[in-house]
């Protein structure tokens, strides 16, 4: 009889095939006369390949089965229905056999017949083949690491116990020679919906922990993205790619800290690139403000999107830094776990002084942008402005490199934009930096002279207690001391910039100020200090540029505000403001 199996004629006799078929028993007995001995098969499983080795088997030859045609031959099998009740010892029990003793027990092989089944779905499933090979793989993977032996491993652990010279040496490295994501690699071949199940049978499993399976995660997503460590490239299938994030997303380990927030970030920019659902952008923007403290700078940088004029996508990180500020809140000040042994030196405000850090060298990189207006980048200063940190010289680096960048913006917005840095809180690099600076405004050059001048005394002294109250207030972590109290009501004056003349003048007054003295250590000579301070004091007030610089209220005869300051004495606090009825204003004397 002849079998038409697609595109494909085979000359077959009749009695092999019929005696191990049952299907092929009733095609031919459904043919009619005027076909003869002609049948056509269109729908078997495999194709003329399966129906092939199917064909051999009846006729006794030898058929060679291996990870990549035996699915389709168990598949054919069944299509022709060559069960053990039409004879004993059929092609499906042999399969099922071999399947169980060889494929199953197999590591890679399993994974072979994992793929291969893709394309002979529905049968592969309504079989389980499928399923069969989910748990050989999710079981291999979550076995203990010292019993492994298969995939590139084997080949390492008996290079290992060859080059050993004692059983207890080899025994002792054995364990250490196969590492917990051993087979991350290898499952990286698999197509995303395959990956997604086997993730999930693995996770069922229970034995295999959290930050081997972000691993995992990790090391599918570099393989299957094209271009994703760099930022993900622009010809590619969105489609496909798409479902790839959001399945990675969908597949995160929920435990916090398991992932890198490197790779969250990667996540997110391409989440945003192939706009995915909210849903997802969501979960990424959640997760990632619990771990910002880890991320890097260069992490931050996403681009905007297309149209937009701004280099790089601000919202997005100011979105994240707001996340992080409302999830801080809702945390334990002591809830810093992974943070604790890393930076213990910061104590339990240690992820906001990393964020604080990190936002200083985001803003002085988008800083460089023409086309990045001022109030995103003070937004995103302003938002951090409560973190303390001891330093505010990158946030002055940020700020001097926008002032740079747009030198046209006005002397208001000078002012505010210099309002998110603390003079006190610059150091004496910075501050040299700053007093040549003729970028910055008037009365912020003045602050950072007077402060660094107030700051030179103390070190002289080596003691702030050797200082009058009114000047010991003024510098950092005073009791009443605030950047506040150095600013006043906007004036042309001071919101000016300043020429070269001016800070070479205000240098020169504020060096006579010398307020220490060389004998530390004597009463009277801390006297003369304190009366000499007084003096240059009123001295100062008479000057009309510090008349209108130097103003506060009178409390207990120390500088003070009426509205005191936060502990971080942040420089983009309100301006004090007081009313008659509390206290009256007055110069410094």
């Amino acid at each position: 009889m002849v079998v038409n199996v697609g595109d494909v004629k085979f000359y077959l006799h009749k009695f092999p095939l019929l005696s191990k078929s049952a299907r092929l028993q009733k095609l031919v007995a459904a043919t009619n006369d005027a076909n003869g001995d002609e049948i056509h098969i269109q729908d078997i499983p495999g194709g003329p390949a399966a129906f092939e080795v199917c064909a051999k088997f009846c006729y006794g030859m030898t058929v060679t089965l291996n990870a990549y045609n035996v699915v389709a031959a168990r598949c054919a099998a069944e299509y022709l229905e060559m069960y053990e009740t039409v004879e004993k010892g059929n092609l499906i029990y042999k399969i099922d056999v071999f399947l169980n003793s060889s494929i199953f027990r197999s590591w890679k092989d399993s994974i072979i017949v994992l793929q291969t089944t893709k394309s002979l779905l529905p049968w592969s499933e309504e079989l389980k083949v499928v399923s069969h090979c989910l748990d050989s793989i999710a079981s291999k993977a979550s076995i203990d690491t010292s019993k492994v032996e298969w995939s590139y491993t084997y080949n390492r652990k008996k290079i290992a116990s060859e080059n050993g010279n004692s059983p207890q040496w080899n025994d002792a490295r054995k364990p250490q020679m196969v590492p917990k994501d051993w087979w991350v690699e290898d499952l990286c071949e698999l197509p995303i919906d395959l990956y997604k199940r086997v993730i999930v049978t693995i996770k069922t499993k229970g034995r295999v922990s959290g930050d081997v399976i972000g691993e995992a995660l990790n090391a599918y997503t570099l393989r299957r993205l094209p271009g994703f460590s760099k930022g993900v490239n622009q010809n590619i299938d969105f489609v496909k790619y798409l479902s790839l994030v959001e399945t990675i997303v969908w597949l995160l380990p929920t435990e916090k800290g398991v992932v890198s927030c490197s790779f969250l970030l990667r996540l997110l920019r391409a989440a945003i690139f192939l706009d995915c659902g909210e849903t997802e952008r969501n979960e990424l923007m959640r997760r990632i403000a619990q771990q910002l403290p880890e991320a890097t700078m260069n992490d931050l940088l996403i681009q905007a999107p297309p149209g937009e004029a701004t280099v790089y996508d601000v919202d997005v990180v100011q979105n994240l830094v707001e996340e992080f500020v409302t999830h801080s809140s809702q945390t334990e000040p002591v809830d810093n776990e992974f943070l604790g042994s890393r930076s213990p030196k910061f104590g339990p405000d240690a992820s906001k002084v990393l964020v604080a850090k990190l936002i200083d060298c985001y803003l002085a990189e988008i800083a460089r942008d023409p086309n990045l207006h001022l109030s995103k980048f003070v937004n995103l200063g302003e938002t951090i402005a409560s973190f303390s940190r001891p330093s505010h010289d990158g946030l002055y680096r940020a700020i001097d490199m926008y002032l740079k960048e747009h030198p046209g913006i006005s002397k208001s917005e000078r002012k505010r934009i210099c309002k998110l840095m603390d003079c006190r809180k610059l150091s004496a690099e910075a501050c040299m930096h700053a007093v040549q600076n003729e970028r910055l405004p008037l009365r912020v050059v003045v602050q950072v002279l007077f402060f660094e001048q107030v700051r030179a005394t103390a070190s002289a002294e080596n003691s702030t207690s050797d200082l009058p109250g009114s000047i010991r207030a003024l510098l950092p972590g005073g009791s009443h001391g605030s950047s506040r109290s150095t600013t006043t009501n906007t004036e042309e004056d001071w919101d000016s910039v300043p020429t070269a003349d001016d800070i070479k003048a205000l240098k020169g007054e504020l060096a006579t100020l010398r307020l220490g003295s060389n004998d530390s250590g004597n009463e009277a000579a801390k006297s003369d200090v304190e009366k000499v301070a007084a003096s240059r004091m009123k001295g100062l007030v008479m000057s009309k540029i510090f008349s209108k610089l130097w103003s506060s209220k009178e409390r207990h005869g120390e500088i003070s505000s009426s509205d005191t300051s936060d502990s971080h004495g942040s420089v983009n606090a309100e301006e004090t403001k007081s009313t008659p009825s509390r206290s009256r204003r007055h110069s410094l004397s």
